[in-house]
């Protein structure tokens, strides 16, 4: 069976800005902008996997601050501790709060851990210019890009935990510098996401 022709066979190129369809671009020049928002076109986003291989690079590089360095600071009656995020989940796990316990977990552990195998898989399939399983790889970059807007629940639950403790009078906390690195994990991790251009993907099938 005949495979469809691209849309660059067809001179035609989307462009990122708003997403109009531009036609009859047999022939893109540097100058070349979307007559709706005045973007540049390209057919392909510029050093895409040169992009993303930096941003997914630097976010393993903070992760290792983000687990390693305390998230929050906690005084109650004079006993002051800092907390990991691995022993914030140990403590909400034993103190019967599994349903947290397990948000924490998934959201700081598991869903990095995931987001960084997968769009190391990507990259490297990607620039190797593979055919294998296109549609499954294709999947799981929409699946990453749609989690990645969840990614900040860790944070939002500590912020909510200090915003709660804050109330009694005998305790208090604070969030501590661990938590500004998984911060800046998720904006990375989205950022390397945003970056890699999943039309690469199908590039493959012209080789």
């Amino acid at each position: 069976m005949k495979p469809p022709p691209r849309a660059g066979q067809l001179g035609l190129i989307a462009c990122h800005g708003c997403g109009l369809v531009c036609a009859h671009i047999p022939r893109l020049s540097g100058d070349a902008q979307c007559p709706r928002c005045g973007r540049a076109l390209h057919r392909r986003r510029p050093d895409s996997i040169a992009r993303s291989w930096a941003f997914l690079i630097a976010s393993l590089i903070f992760y290792i601050p983000a687990n390693v360095l305390p998230v929050m600071h906690t005084s109650l009656l004079g006993h002051r501790s800092d907390s990991t995020i691995l022993d914030g989940v140990v403590e909400f796990w034993k103190a019967g709060s599994w349903g947290i316990a397990s948000v924490i977990f998934i959201a700081s552990v598991v869903v990095p851990c995931a987001k960084f195998l997968i769009l190391s898989m990507l990259l490297a399939t990607t620039q190797r210019r593979s055919r294998w399983a296109m549609s499954e790889r294709a999947r799981l970059y929409r699946l990453v890009e749609a989690v990645g807007y969840w990614s900040m629940l860790d944070v939002m639950v500590v912020a909510i935990v200090c915003a709660l403790v804050r109330f009694q009078a005998l305790s208090g906390s604070e969030p501590r510098i661990g938590i500004v690195f998984f911060g800046l994990v998720v904006i990375l991790t989205m950022l390397c996401a945003i970056n890699f251009d999943p039309r690469l993907v199908w590039d493959a099938e012209e080789t």
